[in-house]
């Protein structure tokens, strides 16, 4: 079944209009009316993506054809390995790691996995990670350090897995973990933030010398809907909530969390993922390529900076009011 958001039922409507005269139009010419209708189409469509709010962009993030880590990791990486388990318990398969190469350079590659049909999403338990999923990934991490590969990581989730079996397994001292052992590790760290970026599950993967967004992806302490239950008792608040929350990513490039923004086709990734994989790569190429260039104190010395100073606008004008 075709998925359609709220916002976007005029532009598809006319869209399947356009369509329609072209399935009937084999035996007459129309083609000045169907150019048109196309230049009406792409003049509402860009009207309606550059004035979303934040709350349509979370459903963009959502959207269930969004192009999700596993494909990420297909379509950038040649000859990926995959490993597994956490040598501690078992093997979380809410997120991918290995080691592959982009544009011949070798990376360590963590990709947060949500799933696309139910049994895959049960699977990869819809994205959220437990604690053995962390520890999955420092291990990758820590090998990468070792023989001085470069980081790259594809966030995607909700949150860390807020069960009680997590909880037991330690899921908050295994985030920490991984906040504390990231910013400390000698080797460049990309992470892009690929559909949702929700709490401290996406900061476990994000601690980086440069933190990246697509356009219609979100970042944010805490989901719209737990946020709206927190507040107002009421997730159906939800919506309230995500207009207040600054979860954007203009907001995030604005406010210092992020370094850069990369655009996604309008209409989101799931209009054209191909597109979408290409500038993630050709950005990927980019940033790597900046930060091998880096003596690895320096790049600690930068990655310890980057974070400290983040906030600092706000605190100083706390301090003034």
């Amino acid at each position: 079944m075709e998925y359609i958001l709220e916002f976007e039922k005029p532009v598809i409507e006319l869209e399947k209009k356009i369509q329609e005269l072209k399935d009937s139009s084999e035996d007459i010419d129309l083609g000045n009316e169907l150019e048109a209708l196309e230049t009406k189409a792409q003049k509402l469509r860009d009207e309606i993506y550059a004035n979303l709010t934040p709350w349509e962009i979370v459903q963009i993030a959502r959207h269930p054809k969004r192009p999700h880590g596993g494909e990420y990791i297909q379509y950038i990486l040649d000859d990926f390995h995959e490993i597994h388990g956490d040598r501690k318990f078992s093997d979380d398969e809410s997120v991918i790691c290995g080691f592959g190469y982009i544009n011949g350079q070798k990376v360590a590659a963590i990709a947060i996995e949500k799933g696309r049909k139910t049994s895959d999403k049960i699977k990869h338990n819809f994205g959220m990670m437990n604690p053995e999923g962390y520890r999955k990934s420092l291990r990758l991490m820590k090998l990468a350090e070792q023989f001085q590969i470069p980081i790259v990581t594809f966030v995607d989730t909700p949150g860390a897995y807020p069960g009680l079996g997590a909880e037991e397994r330690g899921q908050s001292e295994a985030i920490a973990d991984n906040l504390v052992e990231m910013a400390g590790l000698k080797t460049p760290i990309v992470s892009i933030v690929i559909g949702e970026g929700g709490s401290g599950g996406a900061l476990g993967l994000a601690i980086a010398d440069k933190v990246l967004m697509l356009n219609f992806s979100v970042y944010s302490v805490i989901s719209p809907e737990s946020c709206a239950s927190i507040l107002w008792a009421d997730p159906s608040m939800a919506e309230t909530a995500a207009n207040a929350l600054q979860l954007t990513s203009s907001k995030s490039l604005e406010l210092g969390i992020i370094d850069s923004i990369i655009n996604e086709p309008v209409g989101g990734a799931h209009r054209d993922p191909e597109y979408c994989f290409d500038a993630v790569k050709k950005t990927l190429i980019k940033e790597l390529e900046e930060l091998k260039m880096i003596d690895s104190e320096k790049l600690l010395e930068q990655r310890y900076e980057k974070f400290r100073q983040i906030g600092n606008q706000t605190i100083n004008f706390e301090a003034d009011s």
